[in-house]
């Protein structure tokens, strides 16, 4: 066996696997976010979401999914066929490879590699494209100024993303996301996270990743009020769910960026207690608890207070911190919290 697994058929065989076992985790964990995103808005609304499809309602999301799966599939006459149906497709399969970089222990990771940010980076920019592709194709007015809006939205508050991360990779020395994370392995425990130099960024990070996935207040490419629903309105069955799994998939890779860049990734809070794979998975899912509690309590922004908030609020912000953060790190400010690579955490 051991001979096997050292041919390229073997080598083959260990990836698919690896590959399966990552899309499994993150397509179980969707199930879960979708279910627990609806009873916390229910809990906020106090009513008691759902509750009638298996267990305290847990299989109401498969419910859903098979729904959308078995019903027929409906495209617009005036639409363009190829694109309209490789638009879904492109979202969710660029929400999914973004997962071969991210890692969830020392060694838990599909693809160690050293520019494990770029990558990430790189292919939540190609998402717009997914949504830009069904604005377009289906050829109605509604579709195609959601599109736009999301477009114009997430480019924004990329420049935002890509300044903030700029700041940690100074401080680190690497963009390789286990080197990140050892790099907030020191003797402080919870308080050598990145979390606390870097705090204001903290802040910025998660309203820019809101506004990046399209979620509440920054939902503006869904308006319903507005827009009838958005770039989506056209899509039914399958397509619809391919777009509302790459959202929340969008949404879960920023809940495990965020915990990888400030919150010590899979590192232990708690002295003592050994690190692991439980952490990261327990620090994302509080932080999509905070996606949803945003959701369910913040009213939706006007597009001109957004695209003002990130042109001329974050922008200057995050550009000022990177600035700060590269003399800091330079002159060892701060007993070189700022230059890991200096003092190894």
């Amino acid at each position: 066996m051991e001979n096997f697994f050292a041919t390229p058929l073997g080598t083959f065989v260990i990836i698919f696997a690896q590959c399966l076992a990552v899309l499994g985790f993150v397509m179980v964990s969707l199930l879960f976010l979708v279910y627990g995103d609806r009873k916390i808005w229910a809990a906020v609304q106090m009513r008691r979401g759902p509750n009638v499809v298996g267990i305290y309602g847990l299989l109401q999301t498969v419910a859903d999914a098979l729904k959308y799966v078995v019903k027929e599939v409906v495209i617009p006459a005036g639409s363009d066929r190829t694109v309209f149906m490789l638009a879904p497709l492109t979202s969710f399969v660029l929400a999914m490879i973004a997962w071969a970089v991210i890692p969830f222990g020392d060694t838990w990771v599909l693809s160690d590699i050293n520019v494990a940010i770029l990558y990430v980076f790189a292919v939540s920019s190609l998402e717009v494209y997914g949504v830009i592709m069904g604005g377009w194709a289906s050829n109605s007015k509604y579709p195609f100024l959601g599109s736009l809006r999301s477009a114009a939205q997430m480019i924004s508050y990329e420049v935002s993303i890509g300044l903030i991360i700029i700041g940690v990779i100074i401080s680190t020395g690497s963009m390789n996301f286990g080197d990140i994370v050892d790099a907030q392995d020191g003797a402080y425990g919870f308080f050598s996270w990145y979390w606390l130099p870097h705090f204001p960024m903290v802040f910025l990070f998660f309203i820019s990743a809101l506004a990046e996935t399209n979620r509440p207040p920054f939902d503006l490419p869904e308006a319903e009020s507005e827009l009838v629903a958005g770039y989506q309105v056209e899509y039914s069955a399958t397509p619809f769910l391919l777009f509302m799994a790459g959202e929340y998939i969008a949404i879960f890779l920023m809940c495990a960026l965020t915990t990888l860049l400030f919150f010590g990734g899979w590192l232990s809070p708690i002295p003592g207690l050994p690190d692991g794979a439980l952490w990261m998975v327990g620090k994302m899912a509080f932080f999509f608890f905070i996606f949803a509690m945003v959701k369910a309590i913040t009213p939706r922004y006007r597009y001109d207070q957004l695209m003002r908030l990130g042109w001329k609020v974050f922008l200057p912000f995050s550009l000022v911190w990177v600035v700060f953060v590269s003399f800091a790190a330079k002159f060892g400010w701060f007993f070189d919290g700022y230059a890991r690579w200096v003092t190894g955490g």
